[in-house]
């Protein structure tokens, strides 16, 4: 007796979703777009909320930046679940490798007395700025319309709350529980931070959830550049190496992060039905919003100034002019000039 051995292949009846095969013909679908792509619950909604009974429990009208289709916007890095956990669980473990480096040879302990003083003044404070950066993610992730947009946001809110967490990490390696604790008076009662304090708590209370999530992005427009680019070169020539080691895994953050919000600025902006007025209404938040944002990081840079002179508040003016050329450069005006 003889048994030959056959592979047979059973095609599937189709290739994915429904919604997805409507949307992108019968072509295999990827992950992300199976776990993302007409997610969002559109009707048979029971009742309106009672906190808010002029909206519907999810609905488009929460903010005035619109899109004719939620999904015409996705995210370059195709985070969801799993991909999002292992690209940040890889993150984490670089940083943790990168303080027991510092650690082990007491970089702290020999980083010149200014840049101790600066980095536990200026720099362990942000961790409050990144837990307000995560509230006005949360909310963003509550009421923006298309999971696309409302995913990008959770995972921002997991992110804010990580970066915290980093630089709490950096606090107890540079002082133990005394450190986090000045820093958190510092947030509290120095006087130059207290803009940025300020700043980080109205956006709390904006009731268009785009509007603060695009007034967050300004901020750290000028903030990111200011603590982990100025600085980190800054710290390279004054002998704080270790604040460099530090500043190269929140920078690398930042350009990933700055990925999925250029894309969403350029999907508002170029939305064949409501791009015009997506535009006039991210270029009047930008004009309320980044005179105020100017204001709260030079207080930071001038912070920093106070315990190494780096030209921190001078660079904040150079980032600003930057940032309004590319607000322009992207169709949206941030000047009275530019509107003209």
């Amino acid at each position: 007796m003889q048994y030959e051995l056959r592979t047979q292949v059973i095609e599937p009846l189709r290739a994915t979703f429904d919604s997805l095969v409507e949307r992108y013909g019968g072509r295999p679908a990827s992950r992300y777009e199976e776990a993302t792509i007409d997610v969002q619950p559109r009707e048979n909604f029971h009742y309106r909320p009672l906190w808010d009974p002029a909206h519907e429990l999810y609905d488009e009208d929460f903010s005035a930046l619109k899109l004719a289709d939620p999904y015409s916007f996705t995210d370059p890095r195709q985070f969801y679940y799993a991909p999002y956990v292992t690209a940040r669980a890889q993150m984490f473990d670089a940083f943790g490798r990168t303080l027991d480096y510092i650690e082990e040879r007491g970089l702290f302990e020999r980083m010149p007395a200014a840049w101790r003083t600066l980095t536990a003044a200026v720099v362990l404070p942000m961790r409050h700025y990144e837990g307000g950066a995560q509230l006005v993610s949360v909310a963003g992730a509550r009421f923006a319309y298309g999971a696309t947009i409302e995913q990008c946001l959770s995972l921002a809110a997991f992110d804010r709350i990580g970066n915290a967490q980093l630089l709490s990490r950096v606090g107890l390696a540079l002082g133990g529980s005394e450190s986090l604790g000045e820093a958190k008076r510092a947030w509290l009662e120095a006087e130059d931070l207290q803009p940025l304090r300020r700043y980080a708590e109205e956006l709390l209370v904006e009731q268009d959830w785009a509007v603060a999530a695009f007034a967050l992005d300004l901020a750290d427009r000028l903030i990111y550049p200011l603590l982990y680019r100025h600085l980190d070169e800054q710290a390279l020539a004054g002998g704080a190496g270790a604040v460099s080691l530090v500043a190269q895994h929140l920078a690398g953050w930042f350009a990933d992060q700055r990925r999925w919000v250029d894309a969403l600025l350029a999907a508002w902006v170029a939305d064949p039905e409501h791009g015009e007025a997506n535009a006039a209404v991210l270029s009047d938040a930008a004009r309320t919003w980044l005179p105020r944002a100017c204001d709260a990081v030079r207080g930071l840079g001038r912070a920093a100034d106070a315990a190494v002179d780096t030209g921190a508040e001078r660079a904040v003016d150079e980032f600003a002019a930057r940032l309004r050329e590319q607000l322009a450069a992207a169709g949206i005006r941030a000047t009275e000039e530019e509107s003209a």
